[in-house]
């Protein structure tokens, strides 16, 4: 992003992006506590709230790291364990509640946007090897919602065996256990370089409006 602070606390309306997503969080009846998942010098930026509790893990090497912390610090009475990226600003309740009520059926639900774009398979070199069929591929979103003692055998599956993963349901799918796939927003990007957040920000003025 070429800033000096991390993205999810550049401003998007006003406030950090970061802030879009955790009072969402805050609104919902199911949640019950907020672990946030950050360098001890950025908490300064989360108001202090009592219900839901707020929290705080130190962030790790890898996402996966990192959310193993956030385990971790949850509460052991947790039913579901709800992990978002800060970096995804345009969330909406309903998505939350549905994806919710998928997790509690299935134990692993994770939201998601069908494929838009021609996807190539290619070596090393950079040559296509083949072209993959788009009808069966998903772009995965967050929030990714998982039963918590599934969550931690896809864990201890990833430690014992010194495995990276690059999303959160990827761990459950080393137990075996099915994800359920539910069918997200197209507006819930991810503000990953500076024409995400161009893109961001002109999505926000269009929703104001």
């Amino acid at each position: 992003m070429g800033s000096p602070i991390p993205k999810q606390f550049l401003p998007l309306g006003g406030i950090p992006i970061v802030l879009h997503s955790f009072h969402l969080f805050a609104e919902l009846e199911d949640v019950v506590e907020i672990i946030i998942v950050c360098d001890s010098s950025y908490r300064k930026y989360f108001p202090n709230l009592t219900m839901p509790k707020v929290r705080f893990a130190d962030s790790g090497e890898r996402r996966q790291d990192s959310v193993w912390n956030g385990f971790q610090t949850c509460s052991d009475s947790s039913k579901l364990i709800c992990i978002h990226d800060s970096a995804r600003p345009f969330l909406q309740k309903e998505d939350v509640a549905t994806v919710l009520a998928a997790a509690r059926e299935h134990k692993a639900a994770a939201l998601a946007t069908p494929v838009k774009q021609t996807i190539k398979l290619v070596d090393e070199q950079g040559f296509v090897i083949k072209t993959l069929d788009r009808s069966s591929l998903w772009e995965m979103h967050t929030p990714q919602v998982i039963a918590p003692d599934l969550l931690r055998n896809g864990f201890e599956i990833a430690i014992r065996d010194k495995l990276t993963v690059t999303d959160d349901v990827a761990l459950v799918e080393l137990t075996g256990h099915p994800v359920k796939l539910i069918r997200g927003a197209d507006q819930n990007l991810k503000v990953t370089t500076p024409t995400d957040l161009t893109i961001a920000q002109a999505l926000y003025s269009q929703l104001k409006k």
